[in-house]
This record gives structure tokens, sequence and C-alpha cells, in this order.
């Protein structure tokens, strides 16, 4: 792991837009936070364009890319100013479709949906069978809560979890994140009842950051090989450690997720030991920090 003290602090993102090709870009936390753009990441995008940059959206969020993309445009955000996307939900989409995972072969056709109607997208036009009792279901699709609705916690779902459980069904997890802000309110996602479920003994298969599995497909859209990318998150555990995993450089924004446990105000600039001691903590290191998604 290198020094702490060679972490880079960045003003805005033109340096980095200067040192590589192509851009794998979080959504929540660096474009957007589930209501607006985040101040100057339109324009950003725009610059990039110019530049002949390539980027590709890569969002944990349990909905197809076509939802996440609709969901963007009401925001203002023209789908010309970036390459792809691909999200979590759309991964699973894929898997459940394809069946070429064994694990998801062997899945059953029943299934239990746990998550909000609006995520239903991810598997509504594939030959399943929807239940409404884990009971009666083979496996569970976890979307997560509804991150419409602040102050939901973990006990809140402990019930249906351990009906998911005593059912012995197998849980695919349609967003790793534990958490995020959106509309500056934290919300919980659905990688946080997947970590309760496994700690109550159960099997869980999560889709998304970080796992090094969706990023080849990504590398594909870009068109370019990994030492000319650069990835662009604000999670630490998904955006920072995923891109590790898939051997990239990475570039972690603060202003996102772990802007209130740094003590930042927005578009502050980072101290970059404080930046450096705390991505160590987790075991990492990004190639350099930015306070926002901002030119």
């Amino acid at each position: 792991m290198r020094e702490t003290t060679t972490l880079e602090v960045l003003p805005g993102f033109a340096p980095l837009a200067e040192r590589y090709d192509g851009f794998i870009l979080d959504l929540w936390g660096v474009v957007h936070d589930g209501v607006k753009p985040y101040p100057g990441a339109v324009d950003c995008l725009a610059r990039m364009k110019a530049m002949g940059r390539r980027s590709v959206l890569l969002s944990n969020a349990p909905r197809r890319a076509g939802a996440a993309q609709a969901a963007m445009r009401a925001m203002g955000i023209a789908d010309d100013l970036y390459g792809g996307i691909l999200t979590s939900g759309e991964a699973v989409h894929l898997a459940l479709r394809d069946r070429d995972d064994p694990w998801f072969a062997a899945l059953g056709t029943r299934l239990f949906h746990l998550g909000p109607e609006r995520d239903r997208n991810v598997f509504d036009t594939l030959p399943l069978e929807v239940v409404d009792a884990p009971g009666d279901a083979e496996f569970v699709l976890n979307t997560g809560p509804d991150d419409h609705q602040a102050g939901q916690s973990v006990a809140d779902f402990e019930p249906v979890l351990e009906a998911c459980r005593a059912a012995g069904l197998p849980m695919i997890c349609a967003n790793p994140d534990l958490e995020v802000i959106r509309g500056g309110v934290r919300v919980i996602c659905a990688g946080a009842l997947a970590q309760r479920y496994a700690e109550m003994g159960g099997e869980v298969r999560s889709l998304g950051k970080p796992d090094p599995a969706i990023y080849p497909r990504v590398f594909a859209m870009l068109g370019l090989e990994p030492p000319r990318i650069l990835a662009v998150g604000d999670a630490l555990r998904t955006d920072i450690a995923g891109a590790r995993g898939a051997g990239i450089a990475s570039a972690w924004v603060l202003g996102g997720i772990h802007a209130e446990e740094l003590g930042l105000a927005e578009g502050e600039l980072p101290d970059a030991e404080l930046a450096a001691a705390r991505a160590a903590a987790d075991g990492l290191s990004p190639d350099a920090v930015i306070p926002a998604f901002r030119w």
C-alpha cells in the first residue's frame, strides 16, 4: 500500500480528464443525488464529451438501465452526454434471463420480490412466477427498501427476512450498496438487507460493484484497455474497492456518502492526510481525490 501522504487531492476533474481516455462513472453520489444533478456535474459531462473522452455510467441501482436512464433524462441529464449505462438491476435481469451461471440456473422460477413496485422492471418481462409469500417461493429477489421513503431501518425488514430464511430461500441482491444519500437524506439500500440476511445464515448472491465480474462488460462498452480507464465514485466499499479489484485507477469523490463522516462542507477541498487515512482504514488507496464531480 502506498504511503498516505502520496494521495493526490485535486480541486476538480479537469486534470483527470487529460490523463485518461475512458471513465466509469458512478451515478448516486457523483452525477446526481437521486433527485437532481450535483452542481457542475452536467457541465463536466459536456466538457468530457467535447474532449472526445468516453464514459460509461456504472450504477448499483436495482432497476434496469432504461429506467435509470429515464430518471436521469427527467433530471435534465441528456442521453448523449455519456456513452452507455449498466446497472446492477440490468445485470440481474440478464443473469435471470440467460441462466448461464450455475447458481442462477438452479434458482427455479417462483420468486418473492422484496422491494418497491417500481423495481419490478428487473423481472416483469421474464417467464417467472411472482408469489406473495416467502413460503411459496424458490428464491427472493431483493431490490431494497423504497428509497423515496426516509427513516426506514433494517429492523423494519426483520420479519420478512426471517420468513425468507425460514423458507430457505437463496437471495439475489440487486444493489450491493448499504446506503445512499437521496436529496440530502441518508437511506438504506438492498445491500444492508442482504448483509443482515447473511448474518442470519441466509445464502446471498450480489451483482454489482465491487464484484470484479461486472467490469468486463463495461470495458467492452468503452472499447478501451484497463490502463486507459479511470473509475470515479464516492463509496470506498463499492466504487473504489471495485476499481482495485478490476485492476483500474480510481478517483474518490468526497461530496457523496462519506462527506458527513469526514466533516466536509459542500465543495470543500479535503485534507490529504485525513482522506488518505480514511481510505487506508479500508485497505484502499485511490489514485486521486476530488471534492465533487465538477470541472
